[in-house]
């Protein structure tokens, strides 16, 4: 019975052996209490009762309100009496209390003074920062609550079987980022398109692809109903979800079914049956800012436990806004940082998360006047601490303040980036910017420029040509300029520098000849990307040329934009073919991944080459890159000599592969030069040395 739900206690709530102890000692508006667990934040549940410990360095008094499932008044409000208060924190137990039939809030009294960022009020409807659900928006688009948010609590008690937890060497990771709600809304092979369920149905898709570990944007709890507007008719949301409303809950409308008190489930049936095929889930996090916003903002959490401690302000009481979204959360503050790593663990123990990407993680490395830290106590809290000791960490290695770390995020060989520079700088080579040739042949290599490998090791860099930020790969070579304007701000969001080339037509067109080359620019970057050093990464739709229809920004666009159409896997299954080819041809070459020992020929682990061999004079003019992985792989007992040549010209370039040893010969793997034929499975022999690469085109050899 692995992964199912119960009813029975949550057994493995470090109070459960103090559950039968307790007995009451103070009566409250008919409710019978005595002091809770202070070392446990949040709402605990046990047999006789809940356990409520929130923390508050301003406050002066705390209450509990207790709601009827949906209501909007309370049913009772019980003050936490003063002598159950020790040092900052509040907590209370309150017997008789059964988790089915109650949702819960604080109010909080104390001084009221923005100027010196104090924002208690004694009417402000407060949910808990640890709270591990929150109700009101179970349905996707629909609010069910008119006075604001409330918490559940959840009963912890689903059963993982003999699952251990997932070590999958960081080098063999490929990873495929996706949206929840975006990845089957149009699937129409799924019972419940837009869920977590929805994804778990889609798992055969993407066992077959080859990718193995799953990159899920915001899952946290967040408000999709937030700025909710209409532009032309069309009503936009928050669709993305980079405004977190609660770090510990699951976005509950992202569970094909009310999940009353077992909020999670669906999500931890769908991790479990990833890993139970051999993939890892890596959550995108959002600890720079929250749905609270700046000023005019609301007051529904941290704003109203402790504004000047949670958020940055200015010496005026402003907030600072280095996500770009308003405010900015305090991150080296002792306090926010303690609770960002229970967070982390919590989803480790709790979820069987394998990684973290963070996004803005420049803001995780701001003192609390904004300035950047040399040796931030979060960074490194994160990279030491126990229970995250083999969870994948990577940073989105700048903010919206102007602040870019790529290469410089941390020197902890625990840290690993989403390198911005890959992605420009592979674009700019690809689209034909030779000058770019000297910066793309780093990319490729693993950015050794950017990360020292003696201190950074090899995975330090997170390869990507795209991402949910930008345009997908077909967008890439169908559009030179952004279309953002059903977004609703003249076209002025989303970023202008994409790097991008339409092969001759913008947009959408029915030139068999434009159709071909874009196919091939798509090519390309497969191939590229899956034989760069580093961990590939690549958005989800990008397998069978997904579009967004030019918008480099659909932020705010729940409808066609931003859902994948999965009739366009059928129409390119030939683009599909080739990302499932590239994909396996890494899993099994060591070399390219940098996991092999010295080959036996003495030849260089890694190597640079142009249309001549060992000729890495990099200019203005050069056309081709070539690159050559050499090491022996212990577990094939072989070894494992790859070329990759890039040509970014306009034309063909006939290019003179290294000499092998006499009993080798080059086979050509793949080819996006052959227009009959991408795909060579088993490799082709070459007659010479020599090789003819055609227009705009890469191809990968194995030395046999």
């Amino acid at each position: 019975m692995t992964g199912l739900d119960n009813d029975t206690l949550e057994l493995d709530s470090p109070l459960a052996p103090l559950c039968h102890h307790l007995q009451p000692l103070d009566t409250i508006n008919g409710f019978k209490v005595r002091p809770g667990f202070y070392d446990y934040n949040g709402a605990w549940a046990l047999p006789n009762g809940i356990s409520f410990t929130v923390h508050s360095q301003g406050a002066v008094s705390c209450e509990i309100l207790l709601y009827h499932r949906m209501e909007t008044e309370p049913y009772a409000v019980i003050p936490v009496p003063d002598c159950y208060r020790i040092g900052h924190v509040f907590s209370i137990f309150i017997f008789g209390l059964d988790v089915e039939e109650f949702e819960y809030a604080f109010r909080l009294d104390g001084p009221y003074d923005p100027e010196k960022g104090l924002l208690f009020r004694k009417d402000n409807i407060l949910i808990d920062p640890y709270a591990k659900a929150i109700t009101g928006q179970s349905t996707w688009g629909r609010s069910a609550n008119s006075k604001g948010y409330r918490a559940r609590v959840v009963r912890n008690n689903f059963y993982w079987g003999a699952e251990s937890p997932s070590r999958m060497p960081f080098d063999e990771l490929i990873i495929y980022e996706m949206h929840v709600r975006g990845f089957t809304k149009m699937a129409r092979d799924v019972t419940a398109p837009g869920t977590f369920k929805g994804i778990l149905e889609k798992i055969p898709y993407l066992k077959d692809l080859g990718v193995n570990a799953i990159e899920l944007m915001p899952i946290f709890e967040f408000d999709e109903l937030m700025d909710r507007r209409t532009v032309d008719g069309r009503k936009l949301l928050n669709y993305w979800g980079y405004s977190t409303v609660s770090f510990f809950a699951p976005n509950t409308s992202y569970s094909s079914a009310v999940e009353y008190n077992r909020e999670g489930l669906e999500l931890k049936q769908l991790v479990k049956a990833l890993h139970d095929n051999g993939m890892e889930v890596i959550l995108d996090v959002v600890f720079n800012h929250t749905a609270e916003g700046d000023e005019k903002g609301p007051v529904f959490s941290f704003k109203g436990f402790d504004n000047n401690i949670y958020y940055m302000l200015t010496p005026e009481g402003y907030y600072y806004n280095f996500s770009g979204c308003g405010n900015t959360m305090n991150c080296n503050h002792p306090i926010v940082q303690r609770m960002i790593v229970d967070c982390l663990r919590y989803w480790v123990e709790t979820y069987r998360i394998d990684g973290f990407r963070f996004d803005l993680a420049s803001i995780l490395g701001r003192n609390e006047d904004g300035s950047p830290m040399e040796h931030p106590p979060l960074v490194k809290a994160l990279a030491f601490d126990p229970i995250l000791g083999n969870t994948k960490l990577i940073a989105e290695a700048w903010d919206a303040g102007g602040l870019y770390q790529v290469g410089d995020f941390s020197d902890l060989r625990r840290w690993s980036e989403w390198n911005g520079r890959y992605r420009d700088d592979i674009r700019e080579f690809l689209k034909g910017g030779l000058w770019c040739a000297g910066a793309a042949a780093q990319r490729i290599i693993g950015s050794p420029d950017l990360y020292d490998p003696q201190t950074r090791g090899k995975n330090a860099s997170v390869n990507f040509i795209t991402c949910h930020d930008g345009f997908t790969l077909y967008d890439l070579y169908a559009y030179n300029t952004k279309h953002n304007e059903a977004n609703g701000w003249n076209n002025t969001d989303g970023s202008n520098d994409n790097r991008s080339w339409n092969c001759g037509v913008e947009g959408d067109t029915a030139d068999p000849a434009i159709i071909t080359l874009r196919k091939r620019m798509i090519r390309n970057a497969c191939l590229v990307l899956m034989c760069s050093r580093g961990i590939p990464m690549f958005l989800a739709g990008d397998e069978f040329c997904n579009t967004q229809y030019g918008n480099n920004n659909p932020y705010c666009q729940d409808n066609e934009i931003s859902w994948l159409d999965w009739d366009m896997l059928e129409k390119n299954q030939d683009v599909y073919l080739f990302f499932r080819f590239m994909i396996h041809f890494r899993r099994r070459h060591a070399s390219i991944r940098g996991t092999c020992r010295p080959n036996r020929y003495g030849l260089p682990e890694v190597s640079l080459h142009s249309e001549t061999p060992w000729d890495s004079s990099y200019n203005a003019d050069t056309k081709v890159i070539g690159i050559m992985y050499a090491g022996y792989d212990d577990i094939n007992r072989t070894d494992d000599i790859i070329y990759i040549a890039v040509n970014a010209f306009w034309e063909s370039v006939t290019i003179t592969l290294p000499a092998l040893p006499d009993h080798l010969c080059w086979h050509v793997a793949a080819n996006t030069g052959d227009a009959g034929r991408t795909m060579y499975h088993p490799p082709a022999a070459l007659e010479s040395d020599a090789f003819l690469a055609g227009a705009r085109s890469s191809a990968v050899f194995v030395a046999l």
